[in-house]
């Protein structure tokens, strides 16, 4: 059996729709390794705590876990929140930080597959405008992964693909739905809500999209994200240093 537990890591809402998907992305993860220990925690407005888990953890003896941040840039949280959390771990722990999700085929192949779950198929792709709807960030480097990502999916075949955010950053999402109605080779406009789990920003994209022709779903527990789960798990176990810790 494999000793190192892999930790994964949310941000947490007051919406009980998050952690309810939250924790059946990780059960679906968790299926795919067969006896890979997998808990979860988040970082606020839900339980268990990061702090408490790994207090847990220390209790069963655990000496090694793969902390993975359930976000899709490299953001704040990712740079700041949770490397503080874990330097306070108990010391018996060796700790690796996995990188983030994003960026990866994966992801992209997830909110494609919420698209044709919305009713598009590839046939409609070379006529169907997509805004890439994000929570949105203050942080240069995720912008730019958003960025990229959007690029990204329209390489696939996608007539235009716009990103948009619900938060910090522009346009919103009903701004990048104009822009795309605006676009001579635009027949339809899809919104692919790129967000893990439901909740406040969410909804404000939803809300957002009151223009639009298709509105996809989150990315939720989807079979792509589980097995992205695993494989930043893989990647921090091989080549990720441990974390530092506070003297």
């Amino acid at each position: 059996m494999n000793r190192t537990v892999l930790l994964v890591i949310a941000h947490g809402s007051r919406d009980p729709r998050h952690a309810a998907t939250v924790q059946a992305l990780v059960r679906r993860a968790g299926a795919l390794r067969p006896g890979l220990r997998v808990e979860t925690a988040f970082l606020d407005f839900n339980l268990p705590s990061v702090a408490g888990v790994l207090d847990r953890l220390a209790a069963d003896d655990v000496r090694d876990v793969v902390a993975l941040p359930l976000l899709l840039t490299r953001a704040f949280h990712a740079k700041a929140d949770i490397p503080a959390v874990l330097r306070q771990a108990p010391p018996s722990l060796r700790i690796r930080q996995a990188e983030v999700l994003g960026p990866s085929p994966l992801l992209i192949a997830a909110v494609e597959r919420r698209l044709y779950e919305a009713g598009l198929t590839p046939g409609d792709k070379s006529t169907t405008g997509v805004v890439l709807a994000s929570a949105g960030s203050t942080d240069p480097e995720a912008i730019a992964v958003i960025a990229e990502t959007a690029r990204e999916l329209r390489r696939t075949g996608w007539c235009s693909v716009r990103p948009a955010f619900a938060s910090a950053s522009l346009p919103r999402t009903e701004e990048a739905v104009r822009l795309l109605r605006a676009d001579r080779g635009v027949r339809r406009v899809a919104v692919a809500p790129y967000v893990i789990a439901p909740g406040r920003l969410p909804d404000r994209i939803a809300a957002g999209a009151t223009g639009a022709d298709v509105l996809a779903d989150v990315l939720g527990p989807s079979s792509e994200l589980a097995a992205l789960l695993v494989e930043r798990y893989d990647g921090a176990r091989a080549t990720r240093v441990p974390v530092a810790r506070t003297a």
